[in-house]
C-alpha cells in the first residue's frame, strides 16, 4: 500500500472509501467494499492518522493503532492511503474538501462513505453533499448503508464497550478479527521468572480503549510465528502495590529475550477478573490452572 498523504497524486484514477474507521470494523468494511468492488479504479482509502490527531480531534479511545489499521488495510487490498492529521484538513470548506484531497490529492473518479460521514468546515458537508459537490469534478458518489449483524449495528461506540466490560470474544466477531495490541516490550520487575512463567511486558498507550482488567487467553505473534500466551492486564495486585497499567503476558513453548521488540498480541477470549492473591505459590497455582484452560481453547472456532 502506498501512502499518498504528502507525495504525489496516483497515476491512476481511485476509487476512495472515506472515513476515519476507528477500528476498522465489519460495518467500515462494508463501506471499504464498495472501493474495492471498482474493478477499473484503483482503490484507495482517505481517513486520519490517529496517532498524531490532536485529543480535541480524535475519537475518545482509538480501538486499534494507526499501524495496526494501515496493516488490516494492505491485506484486504488497498493500494493507495491519503490520512492526514485531521487538524490540517479541518478549516477546508466542503467544497474544498473534495476538490484538493478527492479529485486533486487521490485522483478520484468514485468516492464512497458511510450515512454518518461528515466533512468539511464545521462538519457540515453531509453524503448528499458529497454526491452533489462530487458530480462537479466527476467524481460518483456511493452512500453505504449501515452494516447489522443478527439484527444489531454495528458501531465503534457498542466495541469498544464490549471491549471494556472483556466481552472480547462478541467484540472480535464484530470487527472481524482478533483484538491486537502491537507494542514494544519494556522491563518488568522479573518476578514470573522466580514462578517458572517468564512474561513480556507491554504498556497500552492511554489513547487506546483499555480492556477489563483481568486474564485473557491470547496469541503471540513473534518474528513470523504464533504463539499461544496468557495475558494480564492491570496493575498486578499480587506483585505490585499500584503503578501504572500493564499487559503482561506469558508466551507458551516460547524461550528468548524480547526487549525493545513491538511485539503483537491478539486478545482471544477473557478467562478471569484480575485478583490479589495470598501470595506467589497460590498465584504460581492459577497460572498453571490458565495454561490448561488455554490449551483447550481452537483459534476462530476451528
Amino acid at each position: 500500500m502506498i501512502d499518498i498523504t504528502y507525495g504525489a497524486p496516483p497515476a491512476e484514477r481511485t476509487a476512495a472509501a472515506l472515513g476515519y474507521f476507528d477500528g476498522l470494523h465489519l460495518g467500515h468494511i462494508g463501506v471499504i467494499g464498495a472501493a474495492l468492488a471498482q474493478r477499473e479504479l484503483k482503490p484507495a482509502v482517505f481517513t486520519f492518522n490517529c496517532d498524531t490527531t490532536l485529543p480535541k480531534f480524535r475519537s475518545p479511545e482509538d480501538i486499534i493503532s494507526f499501524e495496526n489499521k494501515c496493516e488490516l488495510l494492505e491485506k484486504i487490498g488497498v493500494e493507495y492511503i491519503c490520512a492526514p492529521d485531521f487538524a490540517e484538513v479541518c478549516t477546508l470548506t466542503d467544497e474544498d474538501f473534495v476538490r484538493e484531497l478527492l479529485y486533486k490529492r487521490l485522483n478520484a473518479g468514485f468516492a464512497c462513505c458511510g450515512r454518518n460521514f461528515r466533512f468539511g468546515l464545521g462538519g457540515y458537508g453531509t453524503p448528499e453533499r458529497l454526491t452533489e459537490i462530487g458530480a462537479k469534478y466527476g467524481i460518483a458518489v456511493q452512500i453505504v448503508e449501515d452494516v447489522c449483524l443478527d439484527g444489531e449495528m454495528i458501531s465503534s461506540t457498542h466495541i469498544r464497550e464490549l471491549i471494556r466490560n472483556g466481552a472480547i470474544e462478541q467484540a472480535n466477531r464484530l470487527l472481524g478479527y482478533e483484538l491486537q495490541f502491537r507494542l514494544p516490550v519494556v522491563s518488568g520487575n522479573r518476578i514470573a521468572r522466580t514462578l517458572s512463567f517468564p512474561t513480556i511486558n507491554q504498556i497500552i498507550p492511554k489513547t487506546n480503549v483499555i480492556p477489563r482488567f483481568g486474564v485473557y487467553a491470547s496469541y503471540v505473534s513473534i518474528r513470523g510465528r504464533n504463539y499461544r500466551g496468557i495475558t494480564n492486564i492491570g496493575i498486578r495486585p499480587t506483585v505490585a502495590d499500584g503503578g501504572e497499567t500493564v499487559m503482561e503476558t506469558h508466551i507458551l513453548n516460547f524461550s528468548g529475550e524480547l526487549y525493545g521488540e513491538k511485539i503483537a498480541v491478539s486478545l482471544v477470549k477473557f478467562l478471569r477478573p484480575e485478583r490479589k492473591f495470598a501470595g506467589l505459590d497460590e498465584l504460581k497455582e492459577q497460572i498453571a490452572r490458565d495454561i490448561a484452560e488455554i490449551n483447550k481453547i481452537e483459534r476462530n472456532g476451528k
